[in-house]
């Protein structure tokens, strides 16, 4: 599970120093590629397997499918970390998520996803709002 909010910086080669506390989780590799709310979403290799199985096993003839699984898995990059714990975005998916230098790095479960700094303070800031009005369960019976 990814836990938690990170501030690493890109180098200028687009290298990003992922927290060492997950590195073990990501060192059988990992999948990069876009998200929603132009975030990148980084997956372990078996997560990102286990996304694709499900999505294999969506019917084809529904459109929202087809069109998802397409910019999923032609964004997708597979990766590794070197032996400092950075990996490299490539320039295509720095660009979708205006990755500069300051980025943030959150635990989103099974995920981690990589933001540009200020999109993020953005982002949190509206939803922060938004989470502390939910006068519904998000998921019943479990909060």
């Amino acid at each position: 599970m990814f836990l938690g909010t990170h501030t690493p910086r890109l180098d200028q080669k687009g290298r990003l120093f992922l927290p060492a506390k997950y590195r073990d989780e990501l060192s059988g590799g990992l999948v990069i590629t876009k998200g929603q709310e132009r975030c990148l979403y980084v997956f372990p290799v078996a997560e990102f397997g286990r996304i694709t199985d499900a999505l294999s096993s969506a019917p084809v003839t529904a459109k929202a499918v087809r069109d998802y699984s397409r910019v999923l898995f032609a964004s997708a990059s597979d990766e590794s970390c070197d032996k400092q714990g950075r990996v490299t975005v490539p320039p295509k998916l720095r660009e979708y998520a205006g990755l500069d230098r300051d980025c943030v790095v959150i635990g989103a479960n099974t995920r981690l996803e990589i933001w540009d700094a200020a999109a993020w303070s953005e982002y949190e800031t509206d939803q922060e709002q938004a989470f502390s009005q939910l006068s519904e369960e998000v998921l019943p019976g479990v909060l």
